[in-house]
């Protein structure tokens, strides 16, 4: 059927009202009309609903009108693909940037509800894992407020990210129901599905006029089904969309195998294709694990490139103008396969000619590297991608074959600087490399942070970045200021306001006008009295669900984040164990009281990780239970962290563990959150530590342990870890008391392996970082017992993170990447 023509003087209604009264009326409409309940018998979970669908309606005419615009003005749109977006909860961050939560609060208090207990009763939507997920996140909430045209592409799991909860201090992964009650965020686009090849064979087809094209004919094909949900800039400004897709059967049952009598196998076909977006990152330990993951990637991918092909086809009738009107960003590795499904699509399903279709995909693609780590960096193996993408399988072969005649001819590369920058890796069982892949098919590589961009070009890419030495560029992470200010410390950005102005709202490098505040004791007790007031909320949280009582008085002391050995939590724990020998060993010191908070969630094929998780939480048992400690501290683990839960941590931290082991973070973003609300950070010299330690100055942050060339210096000499340990009593002490069972009486062997590779090869630095770490909390402690100075650095920290905004990371991708006009500061 053909495509209708768009419109584009259709007539636009006029705006909604956004009086009390009229948002209350809306809100009364929706839950008779929409939720079919009686407000007399109407439940949270109905008002929820029933709010939601009001404040939608708010969205939608400013939705639909950015959608005219860029199709009237023919602007050049972002696709940003990411197999991750942690998007959170929705309802305030959409009421907050379009000024509505105020009078949607009014309205509820009349009909006698409570707005914050409808927006903790929002499922957290678990799109992701982490960081990669929430950064797409904030991408797409600035892209949105600097008005650049954009969609999010990315799959729309059932369960997501699993939800953990913890049996005996061990990590249990139970599945994520988010969608359980249906999403009323989301509109489903049937007229936006695309079927998805897998498997088959390909086949050489003579045209008419004798040119020879490749056919793929697949023998398997799921549908995949388009769920927009629409993503609001700071004062509604433009409204772009996230687009997720399903999969689904092609026939949702076999009827034939059902009237036969197998009703289990009559649903095969749709329990195969449901299965690619049941789950975010299922176990690839597995060959059937690895295939799912790969059918995850391929799926999303190639509909993403369907519906952007098709897009551009509808308005511009010729593939030709791409890259004039296409930028497509693949987030890290995962959609690494777009690049040859572009060129599938350009060359056999529209004819073009190879070296053409080369120069249009390069001209639109763009790469974000997230990661220094081998086993981040995506492989495949050649036979499992021959199998399943036989016909991407061809197209990797034929751009390998230039890349490598490249760095021969042109380049005169040696066999090893080949062998470096080929897709495929011939050591050990012959595997694509995604990263590769990737890079050569993208005009443009960026890290993440100015350390990580370095690094970059020396390690993981360094042949790659001779043999194309423009393309390597650095665009350090951020975070949108909206949510993780304004919206999750209302109390800090009301202080703000009263004391600056709100000119900060919509510019917050203005921030900068805290730091002549610092100083002031005035200003200081009020920063400070919002700070408890954050402490308050999160000690009743902890007593809420862990039935452990902590002072908000005590220095809350914070690690949030996917739980890794290179993130160094067990160098965290192995300090509080110290901490808990010497306060036992000296009663009569003057001790500062900390609250050890953890949070975050293991892979959960990652045992090491598991079991860092386990030793905290015995760890956090026996110290808490001891009175001898007296309160001076405690551990405590907090179960399933999400965007929601990071919302009530981060303004209530007062210091902020970024200590991963150098070289090894890309950047991070939570050492921006924390920073935004005051805490101040004790890290390395690694990932954006390096930006923050010189946006806020040295005497605001305080920085320890090894650079990464002392780390690559100690690796490449095989240095003895044993020798740190020995000449470190407490250390020693502290490692052996978890050796020997002293945290875990029921298993006295539980932690012998994990202490011991500590002993062997230390590859993470924890032993060797360990007095460098002592020594830093030494001078935090220092500092707290400073009010005035603890205050001010805390203030500073507020002050200077305006760099670190989502919104100049985008200005900058859109000026140096994607050649797309942001709107000015």
């Amino acid at each position: 059927m053909p495509q209708q023509p768009i419109v584009f003087d259709a007539p636009t209604p006029e705006p909604r009202a956004t009086t009390v009264e009229a948002i209350q009326a809306e809100i009364l409409e929706r839950l008779i009309y929409s939720v079919g309940k009686d407000p007399i018998v109407a439940r949270p979970h109905d008002w929820l609903a029933a709010t939601i669908l009001a404040v939608r309606d708010q969205v939608m005419d400013r939705w639909m009108e950015s959608s005219r615009e860029t199709w009237r003005t023919s602007q050049k749109r972002v696709y940003y693909l990411s197999l991750e977006f942690l998007i959170g909860r929705l309802m305030r961050d959409a009421m907050s940037n379009v000024g509505l939560i105020e009078p949607v609060r009014d309205a509820l208090k009349n009909l006698n509800v409570d707005l914050g207990d409808l927006i903790n009763l929002e499922p957290d939507a678990a799109l992701g894992n982490g960081g990669l997920g929430r950064l797409a996140a904030c991408f797409l909430e600035s892209m949105s407020t600097v008005q650049i045209p954009a969609y999010g592409y990315g799959i729309r799991y059932v369960h997501g990210l699993f939800r953990q909860e913890m049996s005996e201090g061990w990590q249990v992964e139970l599945p994520e129901d988010w969608l359980a009650h249906g999403n009323p965020w989301e509109f489903e686009r049937r007229e936006s599905a695309y079927e998805v090849g897998f498997g088959g064979h390909v086949e050489p087809v003579t045209d008419p006029d004798g040119a020879v094209r490749q056919e793929w004919r697949p023998n398997d094909h799921v549908l995949a089904v388009a769920y927009d949900t629409p993503i609001v800039g700071w004062r509604g400004a433009r409204v772009n969309t996230l687009r997720l897709w399903s999969a689904q059967p092609i026939d949702p049952i076999l009827l034939d195998k059902f009237n036969s009598g197998d009703h289990i196998g009559a649903l095969e076909e749709s329990s195969r294709a449901e299965a690619i977006t049941r789950v975010l990152y299922p176990a690839d330990s597995t060959a059937a694990g690895q295939e799912l993951r790969l059918r995850q990637e391929f799926f999303f991918s190639s509909a993403s490139l369907q519906d952007i092909v098709r897009r551009h086809l509808q308005q511009y009738g010729d593939l030709g103008s791409l890259p004039d009107k296409v930028a497509i960003h693949l987030n890290d590795t995962h959609p690494a396969i777009s690049i040859c499904e572009l060129m599938r699509i350009l060359v056999d399903d529209n004819g073009m000619k190879w070296v053409d279709a080369w120069k249009l995909s390069k001209g639109v693609f763009g790469y974000t590297n997230h990661t220094l780590l081998p086993e981040a960096l995506e492989t495949w193996p050649v036979a499992l991608l021959e199998r399943l993408l036989p016909r991407h399988m061809q197209i990797i072969y034929q751009i390998n074959a230039e890349v490598l005649t490249e760095a021969r001819v042109r380049a005169k590369f040696t066999e090893a600087q080949i062998a470096n920058v080929s897709l495929i890796d011939e050591a050990g069982g012959r595997r694509v490399r995604m990263g590769q892949l990737a890079f050569v098919g993208s005009h443009s590589i960026n890290g993440v942070s100015a350390l990580h961009t370095e690094l970059m070009k020396k390690t993981v890419f360094s042949d790659l970045h001779k043999l194309y030495p423009d393309r390597i560029n650095n665009k350090t992470n951020g975070i949108t200021p909206r949510r993780w200010l304004m919206q999750c410390n209302p109390g800090l950005t009301k202080l703000i306001t009263e004391r600056i102005g709100p000119e900060f709202l919509d510019d917050i490098d203005l921030l900068k006008g805290l730091d002549v505040h610092a100083d002031d004791p005035s200003f200081q007790g009020q920063f400070a009295a919002v700070k408890m007031a954050n402490k308050q909320r999160l000690a009743q949280l902890i007593k809420d669900r862990l039935n452990i009582t902590v002072s908000p008085d005590a220095m809350f002391d914070v690690q949030i984040k996917r739980i890794h050995e290179y993130k160094r939590q067990l160098l965290n724990i192995i300090q509080a164990i110290a901490a808990y020998d010497e306060i036992r060993a000296h009663p009569e010191r003057e001790w500062v009281p900390r609250v050890k908070i953890f949070a975050g969630k293991a892979a959960p094929g990652y045992w090491n990780a598991k079991l860092i998780i386990k030793l905290i939480n015995d760890v956090a048992r026996v110290i808490n239970n001891d009175p001898a400690v007296r309160g001076l501290l405690k551990v405590v683990f907090l179960p399933n962290y999400n965007v929601s839960l990071a919302e009530i941590i981060v303004p209530a931290a007062d210091l902020s563990e970024q200590i991963s082991t150098a070289g090894m973070e890309a950047s991070g973003t939570g050492n921006m959150k924390f920073m935004a609300n005051g805490a101040i950070t004790i890290g390395t010299m690694d990932g954006a530590n390096v930006e923050m330690h010189k946006e806020v100055g040295a005497d605001n942050i305080v920085i320890f342990g090894l650079s990464t060339e002392e780390v690559n210096e100690k690796r490449a000499k095989s240095d003895v870890p044993r020798t740190a340990i020995d000449g470190s009593q407490r250390l020693k002490e502290a490692l052996e008391s978890i050796a020997s069972g002293v945290f875990s009486p029921d298993d006295p062997h539980r932690y012998r392996d994990l202490i011991g590779a500590l002993y062997d090869h230390d590859w993470f630095m924890v032993a060797r970082d360990f007095d460098a770490y002592v020594a830093a909390q030494a001078e935090v402690d220092a500092i707290w017992a400073d009010k005035r100075r603890w205050n001010a650095m805390a203030i500073r920290n507020t002050a200077s993170v305006g760099f670190f905004s989502s919104d100049r990371t985008i200005r900058q991708y859109a000026a140096e990447i994607w050649g797309v006009k942001a709107m000015e500061q």
